[in-house]
């Protein structure tokens, strides 16, 4: 679903950040959202951007995002803060999860890097009416590079954590290491992927298991020596194979071949496209699947296979 919202609000938050409030010119009440989500922004020249919503998701008066201006990035976040101003109407997806908060879990450990704490405060929020343990850890140049701080120190103070460059910051061994590694502790981060790794890396090193560590990026995966090769993906209703080239998706294929499949990134970073296999040795090149899910999901804008897969179609 695609609606056309209006610019609300626009606040300059930190360096480089500014925050856009959404609002349905009509309705009074938008698409519920659970925390973790994120809409897919569509710009005028057809580029579609995801951006997290941060805030309460109490709050379905309006979205709410967090745009940091990045300077080596492909030209959306320069778009959205150069020209985009209150009344402009922007065409936005409704909200789609991928980071939710783990349901089992009992505690919870969020460490953010920059504007990575947009979607972890909205799942801050959530622990915090749930009544669970949890703490935020924010990693940041200063006070003024982190995003939403005066709204965090507000909302969660005694749970937030700020590891400043400027102040000497943790480790991130010394912040896992403090909160502790029981049977109901879940880990969530979200960053540059540099800090994404070196949180993996920590939580390996002090026995996290894979399945309680949950992250989110909006970049896609690099690879400059993947060479793609050409394999069949099969029709698990109706026995169709189809051959996939090797310059080609099998989104592609799939949507060549009358298949109406939804997709938005087309780079493997928002899941639309995820569907479902049965049997083959899956290529997974997507940056939006767990370990588990990856099991029997993959991403066909961006996934492959050797030989050949077939898919719950």
């Amino acid at each position: 679903m695609i609606m056309k919202l209006d610019v609300a609000e626009r606040v300059d938050d930190a360096t480089d950040v500014i925050l856009v409030s959404l609002r349905h010119p009509r309705r009074p009440a938008l698409p519920a959202w659970k925390a973790g989500a994120h809409i897919d922004v569509h710009l005028p020249d057809g580029r579609i951007r995801q951006y997290s919503l941060c805030g309460d998701p109490a709050d379905r008066t309006r979205y709410r995002i967090a745009v940091k201006r990045e300077m080596a990035g492909r030209g959306g976040s320069a778009w959205i803060h150069e020209t985009l101003a209150v009344g402009d109407a922007v065409h936005c997806s409704a909200p789609r999860n991928n980071f939710a908060l783990a349901p089992q879990a009992g505690r919870h450990l969020f460490i953010a890097g920059g504007i990575g704490v947009t979607p972890l405060a909205a799942l801050a929020y959530e622990a915090l009416q749930r009544g669970d343990a949890f703490e935020l850890h924010l990693r940041a140049r200063s006070r003024r590079h982190a995003p939403l701080l005066a709204e965090l120190e507000r909302a969660f103070a005694g749970h937030l954590h700020l590891h400043l460059d400027d102040e000497a910051p943790a480790s991130l061994d010394d912040i896992l290491a403090w909160f502790g590694v029981t049977a109901d502790a879940h880990l969530y981060f979200c960053g540059p992927a540099g800090l994404n790794a070196a949180i993996a890396a920590a939580a390996e090193r002090q026995s996290w298991a894979a399945e309680r560590c949950h992250t989110e990026v909006f970049q896609p995966t690099l690879d400059e020596n993947f060479k793609p090769e050409p394999f069949d993906i099969t029709i698990a209703s109706t026995g169709q194979t189809l051959r996939v080239p090797a310059d080609r998706s099998a989104l592609d294929i799939l949507r060549a071949n009358g298949f109406v499949m939804p997709s938005s990134c087309e780079l493997g970073v928002c899941g639309a496209c995820i569907c479902g296999y049965r049997d083959g040795t899956v290529i997974h090149r997507d940056s939006v699947l767990s370990l588990a899910d990856r099991q029997d999901k993959l991403t066909p804008c961006v996934s492959r296979a050797r030989v050949g897969v077939t898919l719950e179609l």
